[in-house]
């Protein structure tokens, strides 16, 4: 039985456990046993009911947790990789000098372009585990695979935040023409979409 030992009601554990009562099986001989016995398998229940608070509150947090990560990935994630491989990309391509710059930049956009496919191919992987863990069911969620998904994802954003960006912003910036074009391919692609009256 597993105990906590700093738990308030651990030396009354220790005492029953201990006790030469607790570790005679029942008989009607040694009636004293017997109670010994069940005080200890009761005072055991009650401490794991103890401890239901916390895992409640854990369960609560991890059915939030996977509820967002769902919606993370189905709103932003897809979405942010589409805006750059649809609008940003293409734009530095365009602007990019011919030559050196343009070959470096198609080398970067490449590198990118498979980590996003690398990262949805992870994501697929694991989305059904916490599809389930937002419905509370019996899940088997590989931390390893959650861990690999999550060092991809930073790795990639750190490539890009340190790397590309810069190098984004110096060739689309020589030209406001072009940062401004691409602000607006953005801002027209999340417009919603209206319907006119004739």
């Amino acid at each position: 039985m597993w105990v906590n030992i700093h738990a308030p009601w651990a030396p009354y554990i220790k005492t029953m456990s201990t006790h030469t009562a607790s570790r005679t099986p029942r008989n009607c001989n040694k009636p004293l046993a017997n109670f010994s016995q069940c005080h200890l398998g009761i005072v055991s229940k009650l401490h794991a009911l103890a401890q239901l608070p916390v895992l409640l509150a854990a369960a609560v947090q991890a059915r939030e947790v996977a509820a967002s990560t769902l919606a993370l990935f189905k709103l932003s994630v897809h979405e942010h990789h589409a805006d750059e491989e649809n609008e940003l990309f293409p734009a530095v391509l365009r602007s990019a000098a011919k030559g050196a710059e343009v070959l470096r930049v198609q080398a970067m956009v490449q590198r990118l372009t498979a980590e996003h496919r690398d990262i949805e191919a992870r994501w697929k992987k694991l989305e059904p585990a916490v599809k389930a863990a937002t419905k509370a069911e019996p899940v088997d969620l590989d931390h390893k695979e959650v861990h690999a998904l999550v060092r991809a994802y930073l790795a990639h954003a750190r490539y890009e935040e340190e790397r590309f960006f810069p190098l984004a912003e110096r060739i689309l910036g020589r030209d406001g023409n072009h940062m401004a074009a691409l602000g607006l391919a953005l801002h027209l692609r999340h417009a919603p979409l209206t319907v006119g009256h004739i």
